[in-house]
């Protein structure tokens, strides 16, 4: 077996959350690309569509499923679907999460409080809970892969929404805990935490706070924004054998953003 070999994913199936755009597209695309067949989960009907065909045209078996991973009922229906109709599952990517409020801490209702973090992090949980539990019923190992932020680490400077470095946080530490428990039925756990990306998200960002990101673009010692495809070869290797001996890490790919 050479080298590129080990990046190979022939056989193989990964979920992926929030998989229609952004950097859950561009990992799904990466992950296709070298072999492996996809479950795409998302909220809107023409991303899915739109990233399964260019996903079926690297000669991939695509399958979507619509639902809102924020809402925990709609979250679990859809993995226990992915299970029944689309399994087995050999890798998870829990991508979905976003600020999505820029709420400072004393005006944040409780029930906005509960909402994001349900989308940031319990559905992770409840993706890790199921999936990963058929990965360990399957007895075949398997690799989650959770996205997580810099924000795990530093707080935004200038914007507000605390939810989302709380959860960012926490899914780096479930992340760890979850190596922990599963190396036995070798299964792989790493999160993977972005720093600034131009996603969808953060150009509607740049719209509306467009100091804020030019700040953020100049404390960049590389120079610039990430790119969505950036990401794409790091999943590639976390969800390979290449990575067989990693597991409970946080990778940062943030052009260099938290070092100064």
């Amino acid at each position: 077996m050479s080298l590129l070999d080990r990046f190979r994913l022939d056989g193989r199936r990964a979920l992926v959350t929030g998989g229609s755009r952004g950097l859950g597209r561009e990992m799904a695309l990466a992950l296709a690309d070298v072999g492996a067949d996809l479950v795409l989960i998302g909220r809107n009907p023409e991303s899915l569509a739109k990233t399964a065909e260019d996903a079926r045209q690297l000669g991939r078996q695509v399958n979507t499923i619509e639902a809102d991973m924020g809402d925990t009922a709609k979250c679990t229906a859809a993995c226990e679907r992915a299970i029944q109709e689309h399994g087995p599952l050999n890798i998870l990517i829990n991508n979905v999460g976003g600020r999505r409020e820029n709420i400072p801490t004393a005006e944040m209702s409780l029930a906005k409080w509960q909402e994001l973090m349900d989308l940031n992090l319990t559905s992770a949980f409840i993706c890790t809970k199921l999936l990963g539990g058929d990965m360990i019923e399957q007895g075949r190992g398997g690799r989650i892969i959770n996205v997580s932020s810099i924000n795990a680490f530093v707080a935004g400077r200038g914007i507000a929404g605390r939810h989302y470095e709380t959860a960012k946080a926490a899914l780096v530490q479930f992340t760890r805990a979850v190596a922990v428990d599963w190396a036995q039925h070798g299964i792989t756990a790493n999160a993977i935490c972005p720093g600034p990306f131009l996603t969808e998200p953060n150009i509607r960002w740049s719209r509306l706070m467009p100091e804020m990101v030019e700040r953020i673009r100049g404390d960049v010692p590389l120079g610039d924004f990430g790119q969505p495809e950036d990401l794409g070869p790091l999943a590639v290797y976390l969800a390979s054998d290449a990575s067989r001996f990693m597991t409970g890490a946080a990778l940062v790919i943030d052009g260099g953003y938290t070092l100064c």
